[in-house]
Protein backbone atom coordinates (compact mmCIF):
# COMPACT_ATOMS: atom_id res chain seq x y z
CA UNK A 1 0.00 0.00 0.00
CA UNK A 2 0.68 3.72 -0.97
CA UNK A 3 1.06 5.96 2.21
CA UNK A 4 -1.81 8.27 2.92
CA UNK A 5 -0.13 11.22 1.56
CA UNK A 6 0.76 9.16 -1.59
CA UNK A 7 -3.04 8.00 -2.07
CA UNK A 8 -4.13 11.63 -1.57
CA UNK A 9 -1.67 12.76 -4.70
CA UNK A 10 -2.80 9.65 -6.70
CA UNK A 11 -6.36 10.77 -5.91
CA UNK A 12 -5.79 14.22 -6.79
CA UNK A 13 -4.27 13.63 -10.03
CA UNK A 14 -7.08 10.93 -10.80
CA UNK A 15 -9.48 13.63 -10.62
CA UNK A 16 -7.22 15.99 -13.05
CA UNK A 17 -7.07 12.98 -15.45
CA UNK A 18 -11.05 12.70 -15.06
CA UNK A 19 -11.98 16.42 -15.96
CA UNK A 20 -9.07 16.40 -19.56
CA UNK A 21 -11.12 13.71 -20.84
CA UNK A 22 -13.49 14.95 -23.89
CA UNK A 23 -17.49 14.63 -23.54
CA UNK A 24 -17.76 11.70 -25.85
CA UNK A 25 -15.13 9.76 -23.54
CA UNK A 26 -17.29 10.71 -20.45
CA UNK A 27 -20.41 10.01 -21.76
CA UNK A 28 -19.64 6.74 -23.60
CA UNK A 29 -17.65 6.05 -19.68
CA UNK A 30 -20.66 7.07 -17.75
CA UNK A 31 -23.11 4.94 -19.55
CA UNK A 32 -20.77 2.05 -18.85
CA UNK A 33 -20.74 2.88 -15.28
CA UNK A 34 -24.43 2.81 -15.03
CA UNK A 35 -24.76 0.17 -16.72
CA UNK A 36 -21.90 -2.36 -14.37
CA UNK A 37 -23.47 -0.88 -11.20
CA UNK A 38 -26.51 -1.87 -12.50
CA UNK A 39 -25.23 -4.82 -13.50
CA UNK A 40 -24.19 -5.63 -9.80
CA UNK A 41 -27.53 -4.65 -8.39
CA UNK A 42 -29.43 -7.17 -10.69
CA UNK A 43 -27.09 -9.73 -9.75
CA UNK A 44 -27.92 -8.80 -5.97
CA UNK A 45 -31.48 -9.03 -6.91
CA UNK A 46 -31.11 -12.30 -8.92
CA UNK A 47 -29.10 -13.89 -6.03
CA UNK A 48 -31.47 -12.87 -3.01
CA UNK A 49 -34.49 -13.88 -4.60
CA UNK A 50 -33.42 -17.25 -5.72
CA UNK A 51 -31.61 -18.12 -2.32
CA UNK A 52 -34.24 -16.40 0.26
CA UNK A 53 -35.85 -19.83 0.67
CA UNK A 54 -32.49 -21.85 1.48
CA UNK A 55 -30.10 -18.75 3.06
CA UNK A 56 -32.91 -17.01 4.69
CA UNK A 57 -31.81 -13.00 5.20
CA UNK A 58 -28.64 -14.43 4.88
CA UNK A 59 -29.49 -14.20 0.97
CA UNK A 60 -28.96 -11.06 1.13
CA UNK A 61 -25.37 -10.76 2.60
CA UNK A 62 -24.20 -12.98 -0.28
CA UNK A 63 -25.88 -10.64 -2.57
CA UNK A 64 -23.98 -7.84 -0.79
CA UNK A 65 -21.17 -9.95 -1.47
CA UNK A 66 -21.44 -10.33 -5.40
CA UNK A 67 -22.71 -6.37 -5.62
CA UNK A 68 -19.35 -4.80 -5.59
CA UNK A 69 -18.15 -6.84 -9.07
CA UNK A 70 -19.90 -3.84 -10.92
CA UNK A 71 -17.11 -1.27 -9.27
CA UNK A 72 -14.31 -3.74 -9.68
CA UNK A 73 -15.42 -3.81 -13.45
CA UNK A 74 -15.28 0.08 -13.70
CA UNK A 75 -12.07 0.61 -11.57
CA UNK A 76 -9.83 -2.10 -13.28
CA UNK A 77 -11.41 -1.76 -17.04
CA UNK A 78 -12.28 1.35 -17.50
CA UNK A 79 -15.92 3.64 -16.63
CA UNK A 80 -16.74 6.96 -14.62
CA UNK A 81 -19.33 6.80 -11.89
CA UNK A 82 -20.31 9.54 -10.15
CA UNK A 83 -20.15 8.55 -6.90
CA UNK A 84 -16.84 7.97 -7.38
CA UNK A 85 -16.10 11.06 -9.25
CA UNK A 86 -17.48 13.15 -6.00
CA UNK A 87 -14.50 11.95 -4.20
CA UNK A 88 -11.82 12.05 -6.80
CA UNK A 89 -12.79 15.23 -8.53
CA UNK A 90 -13.08 17.02 -5.37
CA UNK A 91 -9.83 15.99 -3.91
CA UNK A 92 -8.40 18.02 -7.31
CA UNK A 93 -10.36 20.77 -6.28
CA UNK A 94 -9.57 20.99 -2.90
CA UNK A 95 -6.33 21.28 -4.44
CA UNK A 96 -6.99 24.19 -6.56
CA UNK A 97 -5.89 22.05 -9.64
CA UNK A 98 -9.18 22.51 -11.31
CA UNK A 99 -12.23 24.91 -11.32
CA UNK A 100 -15.18 24.93 -9.75
CA UNK A 101 -17.28 24.41 -13.08
CA UNK A 102 -14.97 21.89 -14.27
CA UNK A 103 -16.14 20.08 -10.95
CA UNK A 104 -19.79 20.69 -11.88
CA UNK A 105 -19.32 19.89 -15.87
CA UNK A 106 -17.80 16.47 -15.19
CA UNK A 107 -20.06 15.95 -12.51
CA UNK A 108 -23.45 16.46 -14.44
CA UNK A 109 -22.62 14.97 -17.50
CA UNK A 110 -20.91 11.62 -15.79
CA UNK A 111 -24.72 11.59 -13.69
CA UNK A 112 -26.86 12.11 -17.26
CA UNK A 113 -25.10 9.01 -18.68
CA UNK A 114 -25.03 6.94 -15.40
CA UNK A 115 -28.77 7.29 -15.10
CA UNK A 116 -28.73 6.14 -18.80
CA UNK A 117 -26.87 3.55 -18.70
CA UNK A 118 -29.08 2.23 -15.43
CA UNK A 119 -32.46 2.82 -16.85
CA UNK A 120 -31.05 0.99 -19.92
CA UNK A 121 -30.40 -2.07 -17.58
CA UNK A 122 -33.70 -1.60 -15.86
CA UNK A 123 -35.55 -1.90 -19.19
CA UNK A 124 -33.98 -4.08 -21.57
CA UNK A 125 -32.24 -6.73 -18.95
CA UNK A 126 -35.04 -6.27 -16.07
CA UNK A 127 -38.24 -5.82 -18.10
CA UNK A 128 -37.37 -6.73 -21.40
CA UNK A 129 -35.11 -9.74 -21.16
CA UNK A 130 -37.35 -10.63 -18.18
CA UNK A 131 -34.50 -11.02 -15.24
CA UNK A 132 -36.53 -8.75 -13.05
CA UNK A 133 -40.30 -8.87 -14.17
CA UNK A 134 -42.05 -12.34 -12.75
CA UNK A 135 -42.06 -14.43 -9.75
CA UNK A 136 -39.39 -13.89 -6.91
CA UNK A 137 -37.36 -12.39 -9.14
CA UNK A 138 -40.13 -9.30 -9.28
CA UNK A 139 -41.06 -9.69 -5.69
CA UNK A 140 -37.61 -9.09 -4.96
CA UNK A 141 -37.13 -6.01 -7.05
CA UNK A 142 -40.59 -4.27 -6.01
CA UNK A 143 -39.29 -5.38 -2.52
CA UNK A 144 -36.14 -3.14 -2.57
CA UNK A 145 -37.55 -0.23 -4.73
CA UNK A 146 -40.48 0.03 -2.07
CA UNK A 147 -37.70 0.35 0.74
CA UNK A 148 -36.05 2.81 -0.92
CA UNK A 149 -39.12 5.09 -1.48
CA UNK A 150 -40.42 4.52 2.20
CA UNK A 151 -36.85 6.92 3.23
CA UNK A 152 -38.26 9.88 4.09
CA UNK A 153 -35.95 12.52 2.68
CA UNK A 154 -34.07 13.11 5.61
CA UNK A 155 -33.30 9.53 5.83
CA UNK A 156 -32.59 9.10 2.08
CA UNK A 157 -29.94 12.31 2.82
CA UNK A 158 -28.03 10.49 5.38
CA UNK A 159 -28.45 6.73 3.95
CA UNK A 160 -26.69 8.50 1.03
CA UNK A 161 -23.54 10.24 2.94
CA UNK A 162 -22.87 6.49 4.44
CA UNK A 163 -23.33 4.70 0.81
CA UNK A 164 -20.21 7.29 -0.28
CA UNK A 165 -18.60 7.54 2.96
CA UNK A 166 -17.89 3.45 2.33
CA UNK A 167 -17.83 3.93 -1.73
CA UNK A 168 -15.43 7.20 -1.64
CA UNK A 169 -13.15 4.34 0.89
CA UNK A 170 -13.36 1.84 -1.44
CA UNK A 171 -11.67 4.10 -4.27
CA UNK A 172 -8.95 5.35 -1.75
CA UNK A 173 -8.46 2.02 -1.12
CA UNK A 174 -8.40 0.57 -4.65
CA UNK A 175 -5.94 4.01 -5.89
CA UNK A 176 -3.46 2.86 -2.65
CA UNK A 177 -3.32 -0.72 -3.64
CA UNK A 178 -0.02 -1.55 -5.85
CA UNK A 179 -1.43 -4.24 -7.94
CA UNK A 180 -4.94 -5.84 -9.51
CA UNK A 181 -5.37 -8.00 -6.22
CA UNK A 182 -4.91 -5.52 -3.78
CA UNK A 183 -7.15 -3.55 -5.77
CA UNK A 184 -9.81 -5.62 -5.62
CA UNK A 185 -10.18 -6.77 -2.24
CA UNK A 186 -9.84 -2.85 -1.24
CA UNK A 187 -12.78 -2.09 -3.64
CA UNK A 188 -14.91 -5.30 -2.47
CA UNK A 189 -15.53 -5.11 1.42
CA UNK A 190 -16.19 -1.20 1.70
CA UNK A 191 -18.68 -1.89 -0.99
CA UNK A 192 -20.05 -4.67 0.04
CA UNK A 193 -20.67 -2.81 3.84
CA UNK A 194 -23.12 -0.55 2.07
CA UNK A 195 -24.87 -2.96 0.30
CA UNK A 196 -25.45 -5.35 3.78
CA UNK A 197 -26.08 -2.47 5.72
CA UNK A 198 -28.76 -0.90 3.51
CA UNK A 199 -27.50 2.67 2.24
CA UNK A 200 -28.75 4.09 -0.40
CA UNK A 201 -26.30 4.59 -3.80
CA UNK A 202 -28.31 6.96 -6.28
CA UNK A 203 -27.08 5.20 -9.62
CA UNK A 204 -28.10 1.72 -8.28
CA UNK A 205 -31.21 3.73 -7.22
CA UNK A 206 -31.28 4.59 -10.61
CA UNK A 207 -31.90 1.01 -11.83
CA UNK A 208 -33.78 -0.49 -9.14
CA UNK A 209 -36.68 2.03 -9.01
CA UNK A 210 -36.86 2.39 -12.82
CA UNK A 211 -37.08 -1.45 -12.96
CA UNK A 212 -40.27 -1.22 -10.51
CA UNK A 213 -41.90 1.42 -12.54
CA UNK A 214 -41.39 -0.66 -15.55
CA UNK A 215 -43.43 -3.65 -13.92
CA UNK A 216 -46.00 -0.97 -11.94
CA UNK A 217 -44.69 -0.81 -8.87
CA UNK A 218 -43.54 2.88 -8.52
CA UNK A 219 -43.89 5.96 -10.78
CA UNK A 220 -41.25 8.77 -12.24
CA UNK A 221 -42.05 11.42 -9.58
CA UNK A 222 -41.56 8.68 -6.70
CA UNK A 223 -38.15 8.52 -8.43
CA UNK A 224 -36.97 11.53 -8.94
CA UNK A 225 -37.87 12.48 -5.23
CA UNK A 226 -35.10 9.87 -3.94
CA UNK A 227 -32.63 10.19 -6.42
CA UNK A 228 -32.59 14.50 -5.43
CA UNK A 229 -31.80 13.13 -1.90
CA UNK A 230 -29.88 10.22 -2.17
CA UNK A 231 -27.40 12.19 -4.53
CA UNK A 232 -26.91 15.19 -2.59
CA UNK A 233 -25.68 12.52 0.65
CA UNK A 234 -23.58 10.94 -2.09
CA UNK A 235 -22.23 14.17 -2.71
CA UNK A 236 -21.39 14.93 1.26
CA UNK A 237 -20.32 11.18 2.16
CA UNK A 238 -17.74 11.08 -0.83
CA UNK A 239 -16.74 14.90 -1.20
CA UNK A 240 -16.75 15.98 2.66
CA UNK A 241 -16.38 12.99 4.52
CA UNK A 242 -13.69 11.46 2.27
CA UNK A 243 -11.89 14.07 -0.15
CA UNK A 244 -12.48 17.00 2.35
CA UNK A 245 -11.26 15.38 5.95
CA UNK A 246 -8.41 13.75 3.89
CA UNK A 247 -7.43 16.52 2.12
CA UNK A 248 -7.41 18.59 5.37
CA UNK A 249 -5.15 15.82 7.30
CA UNK A 250 -2.79 14.73 4.59
CA UNK A 251 -2.52 17.52 1.74
CA UNK A 252 0.52 19.47 1.22
CA UNK A 253 0.79 22.69 3.93
CA UNK A 254 2.07 25.53 2.40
Amino acid sequence: MYSPEEILEKTIHTGEHKIEKTFLQKAILGFIGGAMISLGYLLYVRIVASGMETLGHFASVVGAAAFPIGLIVILLAGGELITGNMMAVAASFFAKKISLVDLLKNWAIVTLFNVIGAIFVAYFFGHFVGLTSSGHYLEETLEVAHAKLAASPAQAFVSGIGCNWFVGLSLWLCYGAKDAAGKILGTWFPVMTFVAIGFQHSVANAFIIPAAIFEGGATWFDFLKNFVFVYAGNIVGGAVFVSLFYFLVYGKKD
